[in-house]
């Protein structure tokens, strides 16, 4: 088991019924751990660079590192752009190694998106790669707000685009901090009544974990995007490694304080959807 595409990952989870976690990464030490974690749970693993991420990490250094970790798992791991805006962006990802890429043309017309995620769908297919596509808008905690899922625009998106993974607006937010959003769960079942898709839940940080397990057993739900709550770990355990001791300065020393928090949660992550002990069932 090594490097594997979105659509190697998610068509066991659909036919089984649980769900992939998608970990937003920031850097070295998460991405490490979230493998390592996964390792832990022998678990298919997601790991997904976001705009955030590019923004400091040129998209061929992060093809490399992520490449490195894959290859050399013990588990299925997905290399995954998260959130491509443009085809360029998209073709850049596929030339670092990629195996994954996720065009968002959410906040543009039902056409265009359709007609831009469709382009890039063939070119990520004609590379081997999978593509994931939006419909609808999920927004931002205190900033823009969500424009709901229509099942009929998502039946004609699967359709016209040929998209391997379909994320969806169905109560979701990006950054929420608690777990207190609850999804429209019969949004859910009308597009699953016309989609076969496996489908996407971003902003999966603010969904109640039982929800996610439940979900992720009982629906075509097979791929929750997990960042804010990892980052909430990574962040407290930072901040006790530097107040711990104020005379250590060495990052490398306090770095290595927060793989343990954050492998723990990601562990956490991996069994509320269902993921442990389902590394064997990829390939």
């Amino acid at each position: 088991m090594t490097l594997a595409t979105l659509s190697e990952v998610l068509q066991p989870a659909l036919t089984h019924g649980y769900a992939v976690p998608g970990l937003v990464c920031l850097g070295w030490e998460d991405m490490r751990a979230y493998v390592m974690a996964a390792e832990v749970e022998n678990a298919p693993v997601i790991l997904q660079a976001g705009p955030s991420c590019r923004a400091h990490t040129p998209l061929p250094v992060l093809g490399a590192m992520f490449r490195n970790l894959a290859e050399n798992a013990s588990v299925p791991v997905v290399v995954h752009l998260d959130h491509g805006y443009t085809a360029e962006e998209c073709r850049e990802a596929i030339e670092a190694g990629f195996s994954s890429v996720m065009y968002d043309g959410s906040r543009k017309p039902l056409a265009e998106n359709i007609a831009e995620t469709a382009e890039i769908a063939r070119m990520a297919h004609v590379a081997g790669v999978s593509c994931e596509g939006e419909i609808g808008f999920v927004g931002y905690s205190g900033g823009e707000a969500s424009a709901g899922t229509d099942p009929e625009d998502a039946a004609r998106f699967v359709r016209e685009t040929g998209v391997d993974a379909m994320a969806v607006s169905v109560g979701n937010v990006h950054l929420q901090q608690d777990r207190e959003g609850g999804l429209d769960e019969p949004r859910i079942r009308a597009i699953e009544a016309l989609t076969t898709v496996p489908l996407v839940i971003h902003g999966g940080s603010g969904v109640p974990v039982a929800e996610r397990k439940a979900l992720a057993a009982g629906s075509s739900i097979c791929k929750f995007n997990i960042g804010t709550e990892l980052r909430m770990a990574f962040g407290a355990a930072l901040r006790q490694a530097v107040t711990a001791d104020k005379a250590r300065f060495d990052r490398v020393q306090i770095l290595q304080d927060t793989h343990d928090p954050v492998m723990a949660a990601a562990r956490t992550v991996i069994q509320g959807v269902g993921a442990s002990g389902q590394g064997a069932s990829t390939c």
